[in-house]
Order: C-alpha cells, then sequence, then structure tokens
C-alpha cells in the first residue's frame, strides 16, 4: 500500500492538524485487520449508528468506552470457552479491537447487542455557544439608546409634570 504525505498540505493550512492526524490513522487502521467487519449510517443530520458483526460475542465478552473525539469498541474471548471438536472453524473466535475517530460534539446515546450485531447509536450535540447566529448589518447612523439615557428622559417628563 501506498502512503500518502500530508506534510506539503500542514505546511500551507492553518487548524487543519487534527484532520490530517485522522487521514493518516485511517490509512494506519486500514493496512491491518478488518475484524470485526462493520457499517457506519447516518440516520439524520445529527444521528448515526455504527453496526459491527460480533457474532458468538456475549455483552460480558463486550467492552465500549467513548473518549473525546475516539470510541472504542473491544471483544475478549475467554480461553477454553470451545466446546467440541470442530471440523472447520468459519466463525472468528478471537478478541479484537475496533476503534471509531469521532467528531467534535459527537457522544454515544445508546447501545445493544441483538442477532449478533452490536448496534451503537451515535448522537451530535452543538453547544448553543458553538452554532451559527445571523448577524443583522446595522445600516442606521444613530447611536443605540442606553439605559440611562431612557431614564433621564423618563425623570425630565416627570419634572415637567
Amino acid at each position: 500500500m501506498s502512503r500518502f504525505d500530508f506534510t506539503p498540505y500542514r505546511r500551507n493550512t492553518v487548524g487543519f492538524d487534527r484532520l490530517f492526524d485522522v487521514l493518516e490513522n485511517a490509512a494506519r487502521q486500514n493496512s491491518g485487520d478488518n475484524y470485526p467487519p462493520f457499517n457506519i449510517e447516518r440516520r439524520g443530520d445529527d444521528e448515526y449508528r455504527v453496526t459491527l458483526a460480533v457474532a458468538g460475542f456475549k455483552p460480558a465478552d463486550l467492552d465500549i468506552t467513548a473518549q473525546q473525539n475516539l470510541l472504542t469498541v473491544k471483544g475478549t474471548r475467554p480461553d477454553g470457552e470451545q466446546e467440541g471438536d470442530f471440523l472447520h472453524v468459519g466463525i472468528a473466535q478471537r478478541g479484537f479491537e475496533r476503534r471509531f475517530e469521532l467528531a467534535d460534539f459527537v457522544r454515544v446515546d445508546d447501545a445493544k447487542l441483538e442477532d449478533g450485531l452490536l448496534v451503537i447509536d451515535l448522537l451530535r450535540e452543538v453547544p448553543e455557544a458553538m452554532k451559527p447566529k445571523k448577524i443583522a448589518i446595522g445600516g442606521s447612523a444613530e447611536k443605540p439608546k442606553t439605559i440611562e439615557a431612557d431614564t433621564k428622559a423618563y425623570n425630565d417628563d416627570q419634572a415637567a409634570a
């Protein structure tokens, strides 16, 4: 696999270091093991679902950890759990660790294990302070009134009456 060098782009951009780190980590991870297979689904503007095929794993065998911008799913298989004399083993019986880079403000909303599929629902919650706001363009040259100016005018009106 050829490796793409982001160095020239890092020199000409400001604030994109994290993006380049994510791309480099993804390239590094894709070169390795693809177990267990997974889907990533967009379910709405701010809702996502990660589904992993974890056949044979019980909820006690799985560990889901969400840190800032990182979701880690780890599966461990106790040794000696396999019973019988298998002639062919096509279902993977090994442990795994799968990492997913998350965008800012994405949190795990729910996780469930059904029919051999681990389903993790993600939700993006952008704080009000970070949401875009419309800014009105001021076209008048008037100086805005202040509370002190209104109070003075009120007091002057009361004195005249």
